[in-house]
């Protein structure tokens, strides 16, 4: 009997050490209390107000977790120095330029530290490092602004139904209220001019590119246009040439040795020049004078006539030749 009985309990013994290994693998796996064993290194940071952070909360880093609050004690004047574990395998990334801020798991879970920021210029964290810190804010001032807002819009309530200030005035005022009824019927008269304007530019646009059209034979026919070309290259190579000849004339004009020059800046000249054509114009009359004598002169009388008989018989010639 005695050996059954140690038999029996033997076989328990064995059943509850190992029933004790299950329940303790069990744990570390669905708490991640295997972390407790890997190597760690302390870094630290001072906050002003740690809103309730203890330690054992955990600390997150890109959304991974990499250690814990190891502790968290007073520091100097009424600041709090928080000591944290963070895991050896995460050195490498956390730099010295990181910061930390408190946050929260969701809205109202327990308090954790964040670690962001950093660049990978900074040298990778070591034993001892202070990381410095953003300050939380807590729920005491997000009540504290949200009451300041709430008499704000209480403030711009009460001014708005008194009819006070722009917006007030806006609201109560019907001259503005037409004013701006004007204003938004201009501006959909001028929407409607500015639709109706570029339906009219589509219209146009649309007739350009119509085939058989002056228009566009004048964009699209390279005849048209080699003609054109030409035409715009002689009327280049016209206006050219007068803008020579003008210079010329200018030239001559300008230079007093010239026949032009002289005429218009010799007064001797000038004078000269106009006494000429009197006396060229008094030599033609007195010359017609003396032909219509020599025609009632006996001696060139028949003469004068035998001259019309033909004249008149090279008339009839022609009307008949027609």
């Amino acid at each position: 009997m005695s050996e059954s009985i140690k038999k029996r309990a033997v076989v328990v013994g064995v059943f509850i050490v190992v029933g004790l290994i299950f329940l303790v693998g069990g744990i570390l796996a669905i708490g991640n209390l295997h972390s407790t064993f890997s190597q760690k290194m302390n870094i630290s940071t001072v906050f002003n107000d740690v809103n309730g952070l203890q330690a054992g909360n955990n600390i997150w880093f890109s959304g991974v977790k990499v250690g814990t609050v190891k502790k968290v004690e007073f520091f100097g004047n009424s600041q709090v120095r928080i000591t944290m574990n963070i895991n050896e395998e995460s050195q490498q990334y956390i730099r010295k330029n990181a910061k930390v801020k408190i946050s929260s798991d969701g809205f109202i879970g327990n308090k954790i530290l964040v670690i962001y920021g950093g660049t990978p210029e900074a040298a990778a964290i070591e034993e001892g490092d202070v990381l410095t810190n953003e300050a939380a804010l807590s729920t005491e001032d997000i009540m504290k602004t949200l009451q300041e807002n709430n008499k704000n819009i209480l403030i711009i309530t009460k001014s708005l139904a008194a009819g006070e200030g722009t917006l007030g005035k806006m609201i109560k005022d019907d001259s503005i209220y037409n004013s701006f009824n004007n204003i938004l019927a201009t501006l959909q008269r001028t929407s409607n001019k500015a639709q109706s304007f570029m339906t009219y530019l589509a219209d146009y646009s649309a007739q350009l590119r119509k085939e058989g059209s002056l228009s566009n034979d004048l964009i699209t026919d390279t005849t048209v246009f080699n003609s054109l070309q030409a035409t715009m290259y002689q009327l280049n190579n016209i206006a050219d040439s007068t803008a020579a000849m003008m210079n010329s004339l200018n030239v001559a004009l300008q230079n007093s040795k010239t026949p032009l020059g002289v005429m218009t800046r010799d007064e001797e000249s000038g004078a000269a020049l106009k006494e000429t054509i009197i006396r060229l114009d008094s030599t033609s009359a007195k010359l017609d004078e003396n032909m219509e004598a020599m025609q009632h002169n006996f001696l060139f009388k028949g003469y004068f006539k035998d001259k019309e008989k033909e004249a008149k018989k090279a008339e009839k010639a022609k009307a008949k030749g027609k």
